[in-house]
C-alpha cells in the first residue's frame, strides 16, 4: 500500500481576504478528498526579512525561514496559489522561496524543493486571472528542482468569482481547482507506491 502523501498548501498573498488563499483552500480540499494529508499555512504567519546574504551571515537563517523550510522538507507535494503583481509573482512569495532555498550544514542542496511535485494556480481581478505570474513561478520552481504539473488554472475577475463561503460561483472553476489538488494527490500516491 502506498504511503499517504503530505502536501503543503499556501498562497503567495499575505492579504487577509486574499482570493488566492481562498483558491488554494479549494485545491487543498480536492487533495484531501483524494486521500492526501494536507497542511495549509499562511505566509502572513511567517514574516521574513528581505533576503540578504549579509544578514544571513551575521544571524543565520531566521526562525520563520527555518520553520518554513522544515515544513517544505516534510511534505512531498506543494499547492501554490500565486497572485500576479506587475506580470510576475509577489515579492513575499519570492522572498519565502529564496530563504527556504538556502543551504544548511549537513543538508542536501535545495532540500526544501528538490524532488517535490507542485500544482500551481492563480486568481486575479484582471482578465487573465494571474496567468502571466504563473509563467515566472513555474520557471523558478523548475530551476530549483520542483516538478510542476502541466495543468494550472487561472481565475479571472476574482473579485466577482467567489461566494461568501470561499467557494467559486462557477461550478466548472470550482471543479477545475479541486481537480488540481486531486491530480497532485494521485500522482504522489503513484510515486509513493
Amino acid at each position: 500500500m502506498a504511503a499517504t502523501p503530505k502536501i503543503l498548501a499556501f498562497a503567495g498573498s499575505t492579504r487577509v481576504d486574499s482570493y488566492n488563499k481562498k483558491l488554494v483552500k479549494i485545491a487543498a480540499a480536492g487533495a484531501s478528498a483524494a486521500g492526501a494529508e494536507v497542511t495549509y499555512i499562511d505566509l502572513r504567519d511567517l514574516p521574513l526579512p528581505i533576503f540578504d546574504e549579509d544578514l544571513e551571515a551575521e544571524q543565520g537563517l531566521p526562525a520563520n525561514a527555518r520553520t518554513l523550510k522544515d515544513l517544505l522538507i516534510s511534505h512531498q507535494g506543494l499547492l501554490i496559489a500565486s497572485p500576479e503583481y506587475n506580470s510576475s509573482l509577489t515579492a513575499g512569495l519570492k522572498n519565502a522561496i529564496d530563504w527556504a532555498s538556502r543551504p544548511s550544514p549537513n543538508e542536501a542542496p535545495l532540500a526544501a524543493f528538490a524532488g517535490k511535485v507542485a500544482a500551481i494556480m492563480s486568481a486575479s481581478p484582471g482578465g487573465l486571472g494571474g496567468l502571466r505570474g504563473l509563467v515566472h513561478l513555474r520557471a523558478i520552481l523548475g530551476n530549483i528542482k520542483v516538478l510542476v504539473l502541466p495543468d494550472q488554472v487561472a481565475v479571472p475577475t476574482a473579485h466577482e468569482a467567489f461566494n461568501t463561503d470561499g467557494s467559486l460561483k462557477q461550478p466548472h472553476q470550482q471543479e477545475s481547482i479541486e481537480k488540481l489538488g486531486e491530480n497532485l494527490a494521485t500522482i504522489l500516491f503513484k510515486l509513493n507506491s
